[in-house]
């Protein structure tokens, strides 16, 4: 076995993919293959990115994110698109993680340039499976998205970021 790192120069790699990045976000995988009953990555994510609202059901699965760079805003939702809850991960505030239940409706999203998630979710992936996205919520690729950002953010009083103020 060899031990991996996280070092800065492998968080500044994949930053920079992640500003090159149509989606404005990279993964790096840790796990080696979709099969791997433990997925573990990191996941850099810049302002202006967008992660649909879902949930991990059938089969149930739970998620934890730390912030290892930068800091995002971590929301959960009721069925029809309440915020129930969010928190800021954001390592200067010594406000480092947190873990999302089996079944419940969430989303992430930066708040500053260069952040990186470490994100770690029961395996395995399947891509037709993986996530439940929430019906009452934009798509990705919708022009709606910024939108819908404005408004979470809005709702929890929090500086709107201008990459989305599209």
């Amino acid at each position: 076995m060899i031990m991996i790192n996280i070092n800065q120069e492998l968080l500044n790699n994949l930053i920079s993919k992640a500003k090159l990045s149509p989606r404005k976000r990279m993964n790096y995988n840790f796990h080696n293959e979709d099969a791997d009953p433990l997925q573990r990555m990191l996941n850099a994510m810049e302002p202006g990115t967008y992660v649909q609202p879902h949930k991990h059901e059938n089969p149930d699965k739970r998620e934890a994110f730390w912030v290892l760079t930068g800091k995002f805003i971590v929301f959960e939702f009721d069925d029809f698109g309440r915020i129930t809850e969010h928190t800021i991960l954001d390592a200067k505030a010594q406000n480092f993680g947190c873990e999302i239940n089996p079944r419940v409706w969430h989303s992430i999203l930066p708040l500053e340039t260069g952040t990186v998630a470490y994100e770690v979710k029961d395996g395995p992936y399947v891509v037709a499976i993986d996530k439940n996205f929430a019906p009452w919520a934009p798509n990705e690729n919708s022009l709606e998205r910024f939108e819908y950002v404005r408004k979470l953010f809005n709702e929890v009083n929090i500086e709107v970021p201008d990459a989305y103020l599209v």
